[in-house]
């Protein structure tokens, strides 16, 4: 008897039986996913296979002699509600688009922005879809480059009429990837990152609760970039974070994601849908739809540590980078010894900013003779801004202009929510 990818089984072993859908498994054996959500493998050979249909049985026998599983085409219905908000769903890759590769054991993100939309049939309720893959790979591999592939994607699509946006993104570098957006676009709708802890092979996967609640965010007046993700460890409520004010705080935990020197923007309950709102934001249609690329790569952090040797600033300096960003102690400070370099850096035309590995708070470089020391040098106070978001800003602003002055004066603006007047505590 013959089975395929994605049919449902009835298996026969030792007394014991077992049901599941057909997954990608190795010659001479089946894998299937059960309804609990954990997978069980079998050597074809040593069972007996029933094929189901809707959980119906329409066939049954032992295996006849196949040796393996054929692969069967993907078919996608097409998720379409008329009257509902048009959404567009740009896939780049990350765990939320990922599956285990079964020959190898490992995660892989293959999972296409259809596959998405046909894995959580409840998104069909909240909007009409369109779905566009971007790119298919782990966040990690990210680069300038990629965000302003991506900043034109999105406004692509808001131009050809999508109400909202979601960008599905792998969590270890979404963070960066949403600072991007939110400098190179001026948005009139919502611009809605998410993505997924654990893959959707994993019963304790976030990825539908993460998708469902970035729609309803996707078709509300948050017209800004933001990242949906899980307020708790529980399946309760998501929350929304302000792109230029978000971290990923913990290397696995499914709240892993939260503002820092800020509040969410506010939450989203998964049960009802609800959305709660907690500060001031830019709502749907206030701003015109602007796009302005432009990301200057050659910018680099470094991170202050005790006794750090400052020449470690003269390799940017000699090799052509246009911009630091440096992760000072507490208030923002680093040793005597770095203040030379700091004004090395000045005299070379090269903006520096400084912020603190503290992450919450603000710095202030006015307190202690050191930072008053590095202010004279030419650094920049980078207030409360994180420092991965000062990196980006250095980056975006670099590319809009290369009048050093006037870079200087944009990166002590607060240009999209990335500094706050009054941190919150």
């Amino acid at each position: 008897m013959e089975f395929k990818q994605g049919d449902w089984v009835r298996i026969e072993k030792n007394g014991t039986v077992y049901e599941g859908k057909v997954m990608p498994s190795m010659e001479g054996y089946i894998t299937i996913k059960m309804k609990s959500g954990y997978n069980a493998g079998f050597s074809i050979d040593k069972v007996r296979i029933t094929l189901l249909e809707n959980n119906g049985e329409i066939a049954n026998g032992s295996n006849g002699g196949r040796n393996g599983v054929k692969e069967s085409k993907n078919v996608t219905e097409k998720i379409s509600k008329p009257g509902l908000p048009k959404i567009a769903i740009l896939s780049t890759g990350g765990t939320i688009a990922s599956k285990i590769d079964y020959r190898t054991g490992a995660v892989t993100s293959q999972f296409t922005a259809d596959d998405i939309l046909a894995a959580i049939p409840e998104l069909k309720e909240i909007a009409d879809f369109k779905g566009r893959v971007i790119s298919s790979i782990l966040s990690e591999n990210m680069d300038s480059d990629s965000w302003q592939n991506l900043a034109k994607a999105v406004v692509e699509e808001i131009e050809a009429g999508a109400e909202g946006i979601i960008v599905t993104h792998g969590t270890d570098t979404m963070m960066y990837s949403a600072v991007a957006l939110s400098f190179m676009i001026e948005t009139p709708v919502p611009i809605v990152f998410v993505g997924s802890q654990r893959s959707a092979d994993r019963p304790s996967s976030d990825n539908a609760m993460n998708a469902i609640c970035a729609a309803r965010v996707a078709i509300s007046d948050i017209a800004e970039v933001v990242v949906v993700m899980h307020g708790t460890t529980s399946d309760d409520f998501c929350e929304i974070h302000r792109g230029t004010k978000v971290r990923k705080m913990h290397t696995s935990r499914r709240d892993a994601f939260k503002s820092v020197n800020s509040l969410p923007i506010g939450t989203v309950d998964y049960s009802t849908g609800e959305i709660k709102t907690f500060i001031d934001y830019t709502r749907r249609g206030e701003k015109a739809l602007k796009f302005k690329p432009g990301m200057e790569p050659k910018c680099a952090i470094v991170k202050f540590t005790p006794g750090a040797d400052p020449t470690v600033l003269d390799y940017y300096i000699s090799n052509g980078y246009r911009g630091l960003v440096i992760e000072g102690t507490g208030l923002g400070h680093v040793s005597t010894k770095w203040i030379p370099l700091l004004q090395k850096a000045g005299d070379a035309k090269m903006p520096v900013i400084v912020t603190s590995q503290c992450l919450n708070g603000r710095i202030c470089d006015r307190v202690y003779d050191t930072g008053r020391d590095m202010l004279k040098a030419g650094a920049i106070e980078g207030e409360d801004t994180l420092p991965e978001t000062s990196l980006v800003k250095l980056m975006w602003v670099l590319g809009q202009t290369e009048d050093f002055e006037k870079a200087v004066s944009m990166l002590r603006e607060d240009l999209s929510g990335e500094i706050t007047e009054c941190t919150h505590k």
